[in-house]
C-alpha cells in the first residue's frame, strides 16, 4: 500500500526533528527549522495514519490520527497569526470534543471488558487521552471566551501541544512498533525512555514558561520567532 511507505518515513523524520526541536534553542534558526519541518511530517503521518485505520477498519488508528493532527494543527496556529479566533478555530474545537468523547466511550467499553483492554489498548490509556483531549477542547472554548492568548500562555499551548504530539508519534514507534527493533535492545524500561520523554519535557516548559521569568528574560533579550501567516519566519515579541 503506497501510503504505508510514507506513513514510516513521516513518522521517522517526525521524531527526530521533534526532539531536535524541543532541546533546541528556542527561537534560534535550528529551532525554527526543525520545528518546520516537524509540524509537516506531523501533518503527514496523522493523516495517513487516519486513512490506513479507516481502510484496515481500525477506529482507534482514526481517532488518533484525527488528535494528532489536531494539536500539530492548533500548535501551528497558535503563534502563524493573530490572537483572534476565526472558523477554523471552531472546526478544530469540534473535532476535539468528538475525538475526546469517543475515546471516552471506548474507555468505559475497553473498563467493562474481560482483559480491560479494546483493540489491544488498556483502558487507563483510553482514559487518559480521551481527557487530555477534552481539556485541550476546553482550552480552546476558554481561549475563544477571553478573545485570545497573549504572551506566555500563548508559547505554553503552543509548546504543550507539540510535545504531546510528539509523545503520541514516539510512543506509537517505540511502543507499538516495538517488535521492530533487534532483540537484544527489545526491552520496555529502554525502549519507553524516548516513548516517555516528550511527556517530561511537557511539564518542564509548562512549569518553565508559565512559572518562571523565563519568558520575559527571552522577550527582552531577543524576540521569540514564529511563523508569520504568508509561512514566513518572524519575529515575535
Amino acid at each position: 500500500m503506497t501510503l504505508l511507505p510514507v506513513h514510516i518515513v513521516a513518522g521517522l523524520i517526525a521524531i527526530v526533528s521533534g526532539y531536535i526541536a524541543v532541546f533546541a534553542l528556542k527561537g534560534a534558526k535550528l529551532h525554527r527549522k526543525s520545528g518546520i519541518i516537524f509540524v509537516y511530517s506531523m501533518l503527514i503521518l496523522a493523516f495517513t495514519g487516519a486513512v490506513l485505520g479507516a481502510i484496515k477498519g481500525q477506529p482507534g488508528n482514526v481517532s488518533g490520527g484525527a488528535l494528532t493532527f489536531y494539536l500539530v494543527g492548533t500548535a501551528l496556529l497558535t503563534v502563524r497569526r493573530d490572537q483572534r479566533f476565526h472558523w477554523i478555530d471552531v472546526t478544530a474545537l469540534l473535532v476535539a470534543i468528538a475525538v475526546g468523547t469517543l475515546t471516552l466511550k471506548a474507555g468505559f467499553t475497553a473498563l467493562n471488558s474481560p482483559r480491560g483492554t479494546l483493540n489491544g489498548v488498556p483502558f487507563g490509556m483510553l482514559f487518559f487521552m480521551g481527557t487530555i483531549t477534552m481539556l485541550a477542547a476546553l482550552g480552546d472554548i476558554r481561549a475563544m471566551w477571553v478573545g485570545g492568548l497573549k504572551g506566555a500562555h500563548r508559547i505554553a499551548r503552543h509548546l504543550w501541544r507539540m510535545c504531546f504530539a510528539l509523545f503520541v508519534a514516539a510512543g506509537s514507534f517505540f511502543l507499538g512498533q516495538a517488535q521492530v527493533f533487534p532483540k537484544p535492545i527489545r526491552i520496555f524500561p529502554l525502549l519507553a525512555i524516548p516513548a516517555l520523554l516528550p511527556l517530561v519535557l511537557l511539564i518542564y516548559w509548562m512549569v518553565r514558561v508559565l512559572f518562571t521569568k523565563w519568558y520575559h528574560r527571552r522577550s527582552n533579550d531577543s524576540p521569540l520567532t514564529v511563523i508569520g501567516r504568508s509561512g514566513q519566519l518572524q519575529e515575535h515579541p
